[in-house]
């Protein structure tokens, strides 16, 4: 559960969970944000929950830290909170032209590519949290077996949809950017869609994630 509640420069409260990364750490960070997010307290401007810390921007002119610090000591957490989470089935096609590092890994891991896939895609992964760019989500815990470090180069550019893997994590690109995760296929899905505001990101902290696999003929209909 929460561990310890501190400063985090003038506006913004810190709230820590712990030092390890897993299922159960997580769970209660995102209970905490959602509980939070549903009591509306004033003042609050923004909720940011991470693998296990949750940060909490205030208006300094509305609340200060000591009073939402104890709000939050106080909070009575409703457990159902986390029962919201959505199963969710993605599409991947593991083509060689979406597959930018799986042959580097096959031999860096000394594991055929089918066998890498098949480990894959046999998994139901956990979003721990979504950030870095808009709506990526930071998917665990990969297959001991395939798990790997990033890239000691990052590319420049990483296609929108490209769905990479390093160390326990899988995520996904909403958008071309920057990165050194190990590309492993490509999604047709639009994980983030900004036009929609009322609900922008399909996949979000605390859901289930599927993969499932498609060809390029399946992947280019997709959006038609």
């Amino acid at each position: 559960m929460l561990k310890n509640i501190s400063n985090l420069g003038d506006s913004a409260l810190y709230c820590d969970f712990g030092n390890q990364i897993n299922r159960k750490t997580n769970s209660h960070v995102i209970m905490y944000f959602k509980n939070l997010q549903k009591l509306n307290l004033k003042g609050i401007t923004n909720i940011t929950p991470s693998y296990n810390k949750l940060i909490i921007s205030y208006d300094l002119s509305i609340i200060n830290f000591q009073d939402l610090k104890e709000k939050i000591k106080d909070l009575k957490l409703k457990e159902t909170e986390t029962k919201e989470a959505k199963i969710i089935k993605i599409p991947i096609c593991l083509d060689e032209e979406f597959s930018l590092d799986l042959n580097r890994l096959s031999e860096k891991l000394k594991i055929e590519k089918d066998n890498i896939i098949h480990s894959f895609l046999s998994k139901e992964y956990f979003c721990y949290m979504t950030g870095f760019i808009a709506g990526m989500p930071f998917l665990g815990d990969i297959d001991s077996k395939i798990r790997f470090q990033r890239l000691e180069t990052p590319r420049v550019k990483v296609p929108k949809g490209s769905v990479g893997i390093t160390e326990q994590f899988c995520n996904i690109y909403t958008f071309e950017s920057p990165g050194g995760w190990n590309i492993i296929g490509n999604t047709p899905i639009k994980v983030f869609d900004k036009f929609n505001e009322k609900n922008p990101t399909i996949i979000n902290s605390g859901d289930r994630v599927t993969f499932y696999k498609i060809n390029k003929d399946e992947y280019l209909k997709f959006n038609e």
